[in-house]
């Protein structure tokens, strides 16, 4: 009888409807699913870049920008406006994109002298906030998003924030790098905004907060990562204060060190073609005859470096300078 008793893992495939391997495989190894958790597929067309260093250069950029910034709005509304710099976000383009309201002016900018195109977007509420304020107003009455355009009254108040924002932004990258940036377009819809090849692009997105009162408005400067990907050391190491200066002072005693250095000038003569029989029968007495040259050639190892006319001065044998061979001597002059 004890043979015909069946065992508990029969039991069980009899109970998962006849059962196969892989019930098999959880029933021995209920642990499986759980390992198997985290594990995603990949996609190569999806993939995203990881950016792990931390843009310190760019922090110290967005809080200049915002500090000049904020001078130039208030010059235009004449009230004290608080502008806070958010985190900086290293996200899909999509990502971003997406989480824009309608209507958002999107301003188009290239950063010259690199290469690409970047956003300066500003949400409604700071548009209306703005227009508001300029007009005499103190936000009693909000103005509604409905999806609507903005006005041509509107679009003349955004075109003047948008100078000043620019401006700012050129004076907080002066200390990093010279940039010159230049407005394109504006537009309404996200989608005719092409500033990535691809929505999975990376793009350096920056929050600004803005705050007149007690109303808040906000506006976004996104960059893809692409464009500033050649000023990454620049943008991760930020620059020490007197590292300009130090580098200044070295050049200038490294250019007095070499101005002292002496070297051997030689000027060749005259060439002669010869053979070694004829110089073995050479004896003393013997005339070799050459024509004197018009100028003459001196050298510095070998390198031509300037050409003159042979001649006497003071009793002594001389050459006078007719003009420098090599043109990297005439710029070191200059420095």
């Amino acid at each position: 009888m004890s043979d015909s008793v069946l065992s508990q893992a029969e039991i069980d495939r009899l109970l998962n409807g006849g059962g196969d391997d892989d019930s098999d495989n959880l029933a021995e190894n209920p642990q499986q699913p759980e390992q198997n958790e985290g594990i995603k597929p990949y996609n190569p067309n999806t993939q995203r870049r990881v950016v792990r260093e931390r843009l310190q250069s760019l922090e110290i950029i967005n809080e200049r920008f915002a500090r000049q910034f904020r001078i130039g709005l208030f010059n235009l509304l004449r009230r004290s406006p608080d502008i806070t710099v958010g985190a900086i976000k290293i996200q899909p383009y999509h990502d971003f994109a997406r989480n824009l309201s309608v209507p958002t002016n999107l301003n188009l900018v290239h950063m010259n002298p690199l290469r690409g195109t970047a956003l300066f977007v500003f949400s409604p509420n700071l548009v209306f906030m703005t227009v508001d304020s300029l007009f005499g107003g103190d936000g009693r009455f909000p103005t509604k998003v409905d999806g609507r355009e903005f006005t041509p009254t509107e679009q003349r108040i955004i075109e003047k924030i948008l100078s000043m924002a620019l401006e700012a932004y050129d004076y907080g990258w002066s200390s990093v790098f010279k940039l010159k940036t230049e407005y394109v377009r504006s537009e309404v819809q996200v989608k005719f905004t092409n500033i990535t090849s691809s929505p999975n692009d990376i793009v350096v997105t920056t929050p600004f907060s803005v705050e007149i009162g007690a109303h808040v408005g906000h506006f976004d400067i996104c960059i893809p990562f692409s464009i500033i990907e050649p000023l990454r050391e620049l943008l991760t190491s930020p620059l020490m204060e007197n590292s300009k200066q130090e580098d200044e002072q070295w050049r200038n005693t490294l250019a007095t060190q070499v101005q002292d250095t002496e070297i051997e000038l030689m000027a060749n003569f005259v060439e002669i073609d010869t053979r070694l029989l004829q110089v073995m029968q050479l004896k003393k007495g013997d005339i070799i005859p050459i024509d004197k040259p018009e100028s003459l050639v001196a050298f510095i190892d070998g390198v031509p470096v300037l050409s003159g006319k042979y001649g006497c001065v003071n009793n002594q044998y001389a050459l006078k300078v007719e003009h420098m061979k090599n043109p990297s001597l005439a710029s070191f002059k200059k420095e």
